[in-house]
């Protein structure tokens, strides 16, 4: 082998090993700090896009519970307005009973209409009042509402509900409409108040079935979220284990490396005993 000094081989080796351990070690030491395996794109291109995306996904998924939370309570307050509706509709059946028996006099029977058309007053007020965000859930019409539990865009990451009138003309009991001021009228007005309750119960039960549905609905998106959250979580979280024993070995390998370029550079002084030699 020729014995040169214009070309140190063994130093530009040992040169390019210090420089490459030293970057291990960097890259462990940024690991150890952050917690992350993936701290650039560098790191892991592919890993990059995947958590991207893994991370766009919990947090769609986070919002859609909320979102479902939100649902429930707009579907809890509507629920709560149709409760004292039916339970003005009850104290509304007991005076039509009431006034329905001939032991009454007129003068009974036109005090306890004037609680009849009190009674449907107030449940045009409730069907008027009962709102969620400014928007009405129990007036004239029906509400339709959409709840957004899904991160996506098709049919089935949303759930839909129509919410109908709750007001005394949608259950035909207008103080015009019914009337207890005979026997005759009172029956009339039985009939037609059972019939709002059924109806009041009717969409009592669609409610609750709507609400049982968006727990579901919770329950499922927080197991989907849990199981992103893992996922992601093996893909850019830093193996401390791993990881320290990579900076341990990058720091030896890198001492060792330096040791080499010493003796690499101290190899060449063999030259100048030659060149003394010459003497």
């Amino acid at each position: 082998m020729p014995l040169t000094i214009g070309t140190n081989s063994g130093a530009l080796w040992a040169s390019a090993a210090i420089t490459s351990h030293q970057r291990g070690a960097e890259t462990a030491m940024a690991r150890l700090a952050s917690g992350k395996r993936i701290n650039s794109a560098a790191d892991d291109p592919a890993g990059v896009a995947i958590a991207s995306r893994l991370n766009s996904e919990i947090r769609g998924t986070s919002q859609a519970i909320r979102n479902a939370l939100d649902g429930q309570a707009l579907i809890d307050t509507a629920e709560g307005g149709h409760k004292e509706v039916e339970n003005i509709l009850q104290r509304m059946r007991e005076i039509a009973v009431q006034a329905a028996n001939d032991t009454n006099s007129s003068q009974d029977r036109a005090n306890l209409n004037e609680e009849m058309k009190a009674l449907s007053t107030e449940i045009d007020r409730i069907a008027a009042a009962t709102s969620w965000a400014g928007k009405n859930l129990m007036n004239e019409g029906s509400s339709q509402f959409s709840f957004q539990v899904g991160t996506s865009t098709n049919a089935e990451s949303a759930i839909t509900i129509s919410i109908g009138s709750m007001s005394a003309t949608a259950l035909s009991l207008d103080h015009t409409s019914i009337t207890v001021t005979s026997s005759e009228n009172s029956r009339f007005a039985i009939s037609a108040i059972d019939q709002a309750i059924t109806s009041v119960n009717s969409q009592r039960s669609m409610l609750g079935a709507t609400s049982n549905r968006l727990n579901y609905a919770v329950n499922n998106l927080t197991n989907v979220s849990t199981n992103l959250v893992a996922a992601l979580g093996r893909i850019q979280d830093a193996d401390y284990a791993a990881e320290i024993t990579a900076l341990a070995k990058h720091q030896i390998l890198q001492k060792a490396a330096i040791a080499m370029l010493a003796q690499a550079n101290a190899s060449k002084s063999y030259v100048l005993t030659l060149l003394r030699s010459l003497n």
